[in-house]
């Protein structure tokens, strides 16, 4: 049987555009996983490392015409919001390779025999190792940054780890050229053009996780696929870790105070992040707990102005706004669930955004109403409306883990250790990122990022984004009574890489 072929599609038409590729077979995906095991050694040497990522950058920086022009063809997400992501993907292979070149990552700790402990230590060295090659899924909604040259990518060629990326069918055409730019760079610096591998295909996508040269696997999309790649991953002879993130609501708490201290100001404020891309961030707020009366009133007028004035807009592919059309209705039919503004379709390949509101009481137990507790993938979110603390707290108690989690407190909340700090503690369990008086989309590349979450928003504790996800795709390794010439030089004693390290119980510096 022949291959199924791979086209690019404009998500504004639903018309077929090109013939990109075929899907891989599972002869071919053995053959990328293959050459990609067979390179390890290329990225052995940090400065390669290094220098390799940096040139990555430097060639998407100089192919950023046809890039955001293929992007934008196949996403419909517009020049300005895929300029701003194409930069931000340069930026984090540059940071990433500014984390290589100083060499923290590697985790040195070095401890000397010590007889007179209890009980007695031995010549103890360790560090950490790359584990190798990396399997990456690539994001429909975020083509450059959560992609073939995305974080995961970047991370994963940092800790010196080879990658095979699974295509995102959303956008086949730019993958290819994404890939050619990163295989260019990987060839001016002596590294096989195996290094970066590129699949196409949902079989090829299950191939890959099965791999036993795979070791492990990042992957940012839903919580279906990503569950059942998951549970793949973990039934495979040998297991692997594998990084997902699946899914979140991202909820909001605004306070009495806050409400009636800045009604407008949050009330336009959470338009403009829940609309941001036409809904399709990961982070974007979808619960939003809203108290009762006068204060909560004029927050969701000002929503209701805000929202009512944006315009309709193009989903990733026809499929997802099916999906948004079905799932927006589905929760609208729900007694005493209002619609001040009805999210929905917006023309024959478009959408509208809006909201809907339901009482805090409706939630506080299991039913129909959990359906509005699972994410809903477009420009909409629930506003729930709620009497006391107690009703908030209960709504809370039942959510699923998040990425975010936000509060907006009044001025006088924010002070202190009074009603800011009790809900601070309250929201941390549920989510990676807390935010005071904030908005969640927007997710700075900063060394103390923090992108993950408890299950569903993702499958571990680590982080995709910032300079500690390159911590997913290592693993450490003690030697002990090892001679120095036998030891590899970022474990001797005369540091002859000049590494960062722990040494005999202290920070060297």
């Amino acid at each position: 049987m022949a291959a199924a072929p791979v086209w690019s599609v404009d998500p504004r038409t639903g018309k077929q555009r090109e013939q990109v590729a075929v899907e891989a077979t599972a002869q071919e995906v053995d053959a990328s996983v293959r050459a990609a095991h067979a390179v390890r050694g290329a990225l052995a040497d940090r400065t390669v490392r290094s220098a390799f990522l940096r040139s990555a950058a430097a060639g998407l920086d100089a192919a950023k015409a046809p890039l955001i022009e293929t992007a934008d063809a196949e996403t419909a997400l517009g020049p300005v919001r895929l300029t701003g992501e194409l930069a931000r993907t340069a930026y984090q292979l540059r940071a990433f390779a500014d984390i290589v070149d100083e060499g923290a990552f590697l985790d040195v700790i070095i401890d000397h025999p010590d007889d007179t402990a209890t009980p007695p230590i031995p010549d103890l060295r360790r560090y950490k190792v790359p584990l190798g090659v990396v399997a990456v899924y690539s994001a429909s909604n975020f083509p450059f940054a959560f992609s073939v040259a995305g974080g995961d990518t970047a991370s994963a060629l940092a800790a010196g780890c080879p990658v095979v990326v699974k295509a995102h069918p959303d956008h086949p055409a730019l993958s290819e050229l994404v890939a050619k730019v990163l295989r260019r760079a990987a060839a001016e610096h002596g590294i096989p053009e195996g290094v970066v591998g590129l699949v196409h295909g949902f079989e090829a996508g299950v191939e890959l996780i099965r791999h036993p040269l795979v070791t492990a696997a990042g992957f940012t999309g839903s919580v279906r696929g990503g569950r059942a790649l998951f549970d793949a991953a973990a039934a495979r002879p040998v297991p692997i870790p594998f990084h997902g993130e699946l899914g979140s609501l991202n909820p909001v708490l605004v306070t009495e105070a806050a409400a009636a201290e800045r009604a407008e100001a949050i009330g336009s404020g959470l338009a403009g992040s829940m609309t941001l891309g036409v809904g399709q961030f990961c982070v974007k707020p979808g619960l939003v707990l809203v108290p009762s009366g006068a204060a909560g009133d004029g927050l969701v007028k000002a929503l209701t102005d805000a929202v009512s004035d944006t315009d309709a807009g193009v989903l990733l592919d026809h499929r997802m706004r099916d999906n948004f059309v079905a799932g927006v209705a589905e929760r609208a039919q729900l007694p005493e669930v209002d619609s001040p503004v009805t999210p929905g379709a917006g023309g024959e390949h478009t959408v509208s955004a809006g909201f809907l509101t339901v009482p805090a009481s409706r939630l506080a137990e299991q039913g129909a109403y959990d359906l509005l507790l699972e994410e809903c993938f477009g420009p909409v979110t629930v506003v729930v409306r709620y009497e006391d603390a107690g009703e908030a707290t209960a709504v809370l108690s039942r959510l699923p883990g998040n990425l975010t989690a936000t509060v907006q407190l009044s001025a006088e909340e924010a002070v202190g250790e009074g009603r800011g700090a009790e809900l601070l503690a309250e929201l941390t369990p549920l989510a990676g990122r807390v935010l005071v008086n904030g908005w969640p989309t927007g997710v700075a590349v900063a060394p103390a990022q923090h992108h993950g979450g408890p299950y569903p928003a993702t499958t571990s504790t680590s982080t995709s984004v910032g300079g500690t996800a390159i911590e997913r795709w290592l693993r450490p390794v003690t030697y002990q009574g090892a001679p120095q010439a036998l030891l590899p030089p970022e474990l001797r004693d005369d540091n002859p890489l000049g590494l960062p390290r722990r040494f005999n119980g202290g920070l060297e510096r």
